[in-house]
């Protein structure tokens, strides 16, 4: 399924993200203030966690701002052109 095969590349994103930066799953667990449960969870893409927890342990990474900036519309562009056409028909967003 999709969205597990999405779930494991993030958390596989996120491992890597945590050895690159030298920490253990002990260390970035207590960094980011959630179980090593949780984390294990993240990591493997498997079970639910929060989204609280997944943006804890970004910022202990060091990458919330960046996975923020990437879900912006801004960024995409047919989502752009979409925009264009909500304002120019008068539309808010």
């Amino acid at each position: 399924m999709k969205r597990e095969r999405e779930l494991r590349e993030l958390g596989a994103n996120v491992r890597r993200w945590r050895k690159l930066n030298g920490l253990s799953a002990v260390a970035l667990s207590e960094r980011a203030a959630v179980t090593r449960e949780t984390l294990k969870h993240l990591e493997e893409g498997t079970g639910a966690v929060r989204i609280d927890s997944l943006f804890a342990v970004l910022g202990a990474l060091g990458i919330a701002d960046t996975v923020v900036r990437a879900t912006s519309p801004h960024n995409s562009s047919s989502a752009r052109a979409r925009m264009d056409d909500i304002i120019g028909s008068g539309g808010q967003l």
